[in-house]
């Protein structure tokens, strides 16, 4: 799942959200505002049975994907666009 909320000016903070156990192990979400670097945006455990990330971003349009602690890499079905190359946030 993926929540938009306005923040002042013209970002957006972003949460990305998965359940707690699917896929097991850790999980980062990866994309055009972190150079697709894992590990920077690594979703945490929260006490509702969810792991969650919120990251500020900027309008424009955003690629990303998840990337699990076993190197499986995942789309989110909530996204704007999901595509051949992964899903897209428009904001």
């Amino acid at each position: 799942m993926i929540k938009k909320s306005r923040l002042f000016g013209n970002k957006t903070r972003v949460t990305f959200c998965l359940p707690a156990d699917v896929p097991p192990g850790q999980v980062s979400v990866v994309g055009t505002f972190n150079g697709w670097k894992p590990g920077q945006h690594e979703l945490k455990l929260r006490r509702d049975g969810t792991r969650t990330v919120s990251v500020p971003l900027p309008p424009g349009h955003h690629a990303f994907r998840y990337l699990a602690s076993d190197g499986v890499w995942l789309d989110d079905e909530h996204a704007d666009v999901v595509g051949p190359h992964g899903s897209e946030l428009r904001l």
